[in-house]
């Protein structure tokens, strides 16, 4: 065992998780360290980018998107203004992920950071930098030193930031109040598919659809939700992905996924070469949350409810 886990929390032990630093990790921070000639800043930058570039990896593997280009550790220009390791998370904020030498007790976080963050992970480098250690969070810091014993278990993170996210709300779906950017089928689609008016003599209550863009037009979809249920306390849900802008077939690969309220997938489904639609079932409560995750290669695109 490291002996800095002897400092921590020991409930939070099994939900470290822990990052290979490859050659990927240290060639980008390289790249920002050049910018700054500096050694002291030079050292930070380098440390700062090897911590985002773990969390990074953690988020990505819980089915968050996240956007570096758009962070400003990602920015040499703020990174000289200033001491900023932030990771902006999409639909939630930035989070900022502090690096923590081998043997500190504490994780430091500069005044500058204190605003504008939705919350502060801590990122144990390894004495040889090949590895970096999420030991956990907190929300909100009003001082330069956080001691480790304090940290939030990193279990909760990701259910904190999907309290974060937006949320759609679908038993008001059934009050015909609606989020935006969720329109009716025909109108995205025009008239309903063979498979749609099978759906819809099942009994359909409320059904809309979101169009969604996977890096090209040629590739876009529409994510579509249907609720069905005796009342708007439980219901039956079934979401499907459909071609739009004429496309006849989904994209080869195409992934849609269901994810638990930790952002786990529990259930998953893939496009063939010939598949004009893939569609996934399922049951719920009210109060039950759960995502809906599109992918195809390295794009994703995200949707949070709650019944």
């Amino acid at each position: 065992m490291n002996p800095n886990q002897l400092i921590i929390n020991s409930d939070l032990e099994p939900w470290i998780f822990t990052v290979p630093l490859a050659l990927e990790a240290h060639s980008r921070a390289e790249e920002f360290r050049r910018y700054h000639s500096n050694p002291g800043k030079a050292k930070q930058v380098y440390l700062n980018t090897l911590a985002v570039y773990a969390v990074n990896v953690y988020l990505e593997c819980r089915g968050f998107e996240t956007n570096l280009e758009r962070s400003d550790s990602w920015n040499p220009r703020m990174q000289m203004l200033m001491d900023t390791a932030d990771l902006l998370v999409k639909d939630c904020g930035k989070l900022e992920c502090r690096p923590v030498l081998p043997e500190a007790e504490v994780v430091g976080v500069p005044p500058e950071v204190w605003e504008e963050r939705m919350g502060y992970v801590a990122v144990q480098l390894s004495e040889s930098l090949r590895e970096a250690t999420l030991l956990g969070f907190v929300q909100k810091v009003a001082k330069s030193e956080v001691p480790l014993s304090q940290l939030r278990s990193l279990v909760e993170l990701p259910g904190y930031l999907h309290q974060i996210k937006p949320v759609i709300n679908l038993s008001q779906w059934f009050e015909d109040i609606f989020e935006a950017g969720w329109q009716a089928v025909e109108s995205l689609l025009g008239e309903p598919s063979e498979f749609a008016f099978n759906y819809r003599s099942a009994s359909l209550d409320v059904r809309r659809c979101k169009g969604i863009e996977l890096a090209t037009a040629d590739h876009s979809v529409a994510l579509i939700v249907a609720l069905t249920g005796e009342s708007e306390q439980d219901m039956d849900i079934s979401v499907e992905v459909q071609p739009t802008n004429g496309q006849t077939y989904l994209p080869a690969n195409l992934q849609l996924m269901v994810l638990n309220e930790d952002g786990e997938v529990v259930m998953h489904i893939q496009a063939g070469s010939d598949n004009q639609t893939i569609q996934l079932e399922l049951g719920g409560e009210a109060g039950d949350r759960f995502g809906v995750k599109v992918a195809l290669g390295e794009v994703s695109v995200t949707e949070n409810f709650i019944i």
